[in-house]
């Protein structure tokens, strides 16, 4: 069987790409959550007219925010697969998992009080 080529080989990746970020929109309350508040700063940012700095930080949190929330997602998808049944040092790993969302989103939530509260006010 010949070898894919590169280009279609990358191809086929966004592809799985794209189809593991809608099953995650679809399925996962915490990425619905958090892409509804993705839409609500996004329009903020629109109504506001945030500079192109305040921009790249924005984006950069919205993106480690989902980017860390789906990870979690993926290990704790994982661990249940793996142990289904209550397990101490699995909890461990799914608490430390979540742990990391929240630790993201603090800060994200920082970012956000620092580029919009002078706008409020």
């Amino acid at each position: 069987m010949p070898k894919e080529s590169f280009v279609r080989n990358r191809i086929r990746s966004v592809g799985f790409a794209l189809k593991g970020a809608l099953l995650l929109i679809k399925t996962e309350a915490s990425i619905k959550a958090q892409v509804f508040i993705t839409l609500i700063v996004t329009a903020c940012g629109f109504y506001f007219g945030i500079s192109t700095t305040e921009w790249i930080l924005q984006i950069f949190a919205i993106a480690l925010v989902l980017g860390i929330e789906s990870l979690n997602t993926a290990i704790e998808k994982l661990a249940d697969y793996v142990q289904p049944e209550f397990d101490e040092k699995i909890g461990f790993i799914k608490d430390i998992s979540a742990g990391a969302v929240m630790l993201v989103s603090i800060a994200a939530s920082i970012v956000g009080l620092i580029i919009y509260l002078p706008k409020f006010f």
